[in-house]
């Protein structure tokens, strides 16, 4: 297993993670299997989604605000709940299959840190099993 840290930009960010995520699984030394990508935050999530244009990111972020808008009343003090909720739809991990030494991807895929509560310094954890 593998840990990384990310400083996240802004309030909400999807954040491109494929990087980490490959390099991670060539460093395994697995050629077969599945790999896990994990963030151990509350209000942050791992996603896959297209990476080929910006505005689907924003787009995202946009829906996950309609459906758990930042001021809609919430009882939690520290006044994040929607980051909280937001983060439970993502959820806090991703499994990708590993063929070749390589994720698989759709072509316009990404793996993404999702931040909803930031800027912040975030932690994830890839871990590759197969062989």
């Amino acid at each position: 297993m593998m840990n990384f840290e990310i400083s996240t930009q802004g309030h909400e960010s999807l954040n491109d993670i494929t990087t980490q995520v490959r390099k991670a699984i060539s460093a395994s030394g697995i050629t077969q299997g599945t790999c896990t990508v994990y963030c151990p935050h509350t209000t942050g999530a791992i996603t896959i989604n297209e990476n080929a244009d910006p505005a689907v990111r924003r787009d995202i972020l946009a829906g996950l605000d309609k459906i758990a808008p930042w001021q809609n009343g919430y009882q939690h003090a520290e006044g994040n709940s929607a980051a909280h909720i937001k983060s439970s739809l993502l959820g806090a991990f991703t499994l990708l299959i590993v063929d070749k030494a390589e994720p698989v991807l759709g072509t316009w895929q990404s793996v993404f840190f999702c931040e909803f509560d930031g800027p912040r310094r975030r932690k994830f954890f890839v871990s590759v099993q197969g062989s």
